[in-house]
């Protein structure tokens, strides 16, 4: 089964606190819907650009989006 990784994207000099808050309330999230992964994080692109995201399979994703409503997806491949 495919996984999508939603972004969300935060920019400007508290991108990174913004991220790492954001990040708190889609591990939240993920334990009041009980989705089927439990995968979040964050990360600091540079110094202006921060990201926080969700893993989800492809099944999950649209109520997910439509609820959540990410900036962007793309395929999720484990590192």
């Amino acid at each position: 089964m495919r996984q999508l990784k939603l972004i969300w994207d935060f920019k400007g000099p508290d991108a990174l606190k913004i991220a790492e808050h954001h990040e708190i309330h889609l591990k939240q999230f993920i334990a009041l819907e009980k989705t089927e992964l439990n995968i979040s994080g964050f990360e600091q692109l540079s110094d202006m650009h921060s990201i926080a995201f969700m893993v989800v399979n492809e099944t999950e994703m649209k109520p997910i989006r439509d609820a959540l409503k990410p900036h962007r997806g793309q395929v999720y491949t484990a590192q």
